[in-house]
């Protein structure tokens, strides 16, 4: 969503951190960039104007502009100040939930904000992460099997449902729902209301209603990044009648440009607590300022790597191929073990997007074209081998090739790539054992150091 914004403030702050030494004029002329920049993503212009002044503020001071690296200290301002533009404070971010079950949260927005499939990430979010029973009720009663979906949606996901009863009302249903969170021991219910196509009196008479009736702890706007400064608008006209909790931005992996989330929480002082990154149910990250912050101005985002690390890989897969690469083994299951991992955290594109400083060798890639299904042809081709065959390469002649790229789909070259491929990562991780045995660190190509203290990190063979 960021990218576009990310190339143009990359470029007006690149001028300045290439100098030694800067006067008022160069700091004026890159805050002219960011402006446009900031304008262009479709950010609100009064948010933008009290932003760039209060970057200009802390800017050009004495301390800054004699400092030893005037240009980072800059750079620095920004990213502080795209943190208190976008933030909150911590207790804000959290859901509310505490309190006498079953507790009650609203999910509220336009009509294809996304907000059905939005109720079943969050869903499956607060069951699995944070254990709580929920139920969902849908109280869509206009658009044509809307409650069935949601049904389909909880069968997925394993989250119980609110039965249907035809020809119930909004806020019959939610009386309903609360009423069986009570008498069922539900932590937490989820009412998804009806939408419209634009706010009017008819939506916010309904949605206040179900507020009435339910007493809801959170009350959730579920909004679509891709509206552009519209969410804003809509967020500000939730918030004015029945108030709102938090922001739950979606499509926010599409081509959005950004200027929603930056000018959500300033113009309706309300948190953006979290962000939908596709259409699996899986798809739901929690909202950091900070972290995004480091993403627009290209620095990476380590913390969600992480999290995203620790969420997908198996701790004792991780360590059992730790101990075989100490011991210099690393085979074709070894490998496979790695693909998959790699997949499931999104992949190269997924993964470059939160390793700092990697914004030029992002547009390299972007540029040679790397096809993301390539991990799961590679994957194919392992297990289209036997499992001596894995574990033992050198037994793969002519015809056993033939009959793997049979089996996977692929062709004898690609067969041979993946063998070609495992022996570079055979030989990389045997390098790493001897160094690691005479104390050293080897250096990887292209790269300026060498392996980091503690081995590998999770998911390329090193334990969480």
């Amino acid at each position: 969503m960021f990218e576009t914004l990310s190339d143009r403030l990359g470029k007006a702050l690149e001028g300045l951190t290439s100098r030694g030494a800067l006067k008022e004029s160069d700091v004026e002329a890159a805050m002219r960039d960011v402006r446009v920049a900031l304008l262009e993503a479709d950010v609100a212009l009064p948010v933008v104007k009290d932003f760039i002044g209060r970057v200009k503020k802390e800017a050009v001071g004495e301390k800054v502009l004699k400092s030893v690296t005037p240009g980072q200290q800059v750079v620095k301002i920004v990213h502080d100040e795209l943190v208190a533009m976008l933030g909150a404070e911590e207790e804000e971010q959290k859901l509310r939930l505490l309190g006498e079950p079953p507790q009650a949260l609203m999910m509220v927005g336009l009509q294809g904000s996304g907000k059905t499939t939005s109720t079943a990430k969050l869903a499956r979010r607060l069951k699995e992460k944070d254990r709580k029973k929920v139920l969902m009720a849908s109280l869509d009663v206009n658009r044509p099997a809307a409650q069935e979906q949601l049904k389909v949606l909880g069968e997925q996901i394993d989250v119980a449902t609110l039965p249907i009863v035809k020809g119930q009302g909004p806020v019959d249903i939610a009386k309903r729902a609360m009423q069986a969170g009570r008498l069922s021991g539900y932590d937490v219910v989820i009412l998804d209301t009806a939408g419209r196509l634009h706010v009017d009196e008819a939506l916010m008479d309904e949605v206040a209603a179900v507020k009435a009736a339910a007493n809801p702890s959170e009350i959730m706007l579920v909004v679509d990044a891709m509206t552009g400064q519209d969410a804003v608008n809509v967020a500000e006209s939730f918030t004015k009648r029945i108030g709102l909790t938090g922001v739950l931005l979606t499509r926010v992996d599409g081509d959005a440009r950004g200027g929603a989330a930056l000018s959500m929480r300033q113009v309706t002082g309300c948190p953006i607590k979290f962000l939908g990154t596709g259409e699996k149910s899986e798809a739901l990250e929690v909202f950091r300022a900070d972290s995004i912050a480091s993403r627009i101005l290209g620095m990476g985002d380590i913390v969600s790597l992480v999290e995203k690390a620790s969420e997908t890989i198996e701790q004792e897969e991780a360590e059992r191929i730790a101990k075989r690469m100490q011991k210099g083994q690393f085979d074709l299951d070894d490998m496979r073990k790695q693909l998959e991992q790699m997949r499931k955290m999104g992949g190269m594109e997924g993964l470059m997007g939160m390793l700092p400083g990697i914004g030029k060798m992002k547009k390299q890639l972007a540029a040679a074209n790397i096809d993301e299904k390539m991990l799961k042809r590679q994957e194919a081709i392992i297990q289209s081998m036997t499992p001596k065959e894995r574990g033992n390469p050198k037994m793969l002649h002519a015809s056993r090739k033939l009959r793997i790229a049979a089996g996977s789909g692929t062709s004898v070259q690609e067969v041979n790539k993946v063998l070609k491929q495992h022996q570079q990562m055979a030989k990389m991780m045997k390098q790493f054992t001897k160094m690691g045995k005479k104390g050293g660190m080897p250096t990887l190509p292209g790269m300026g150091g060498g392996m980091p203290p503690g081995g590998l990190p999770p998911g390329f063979g090193g334990p969480r």
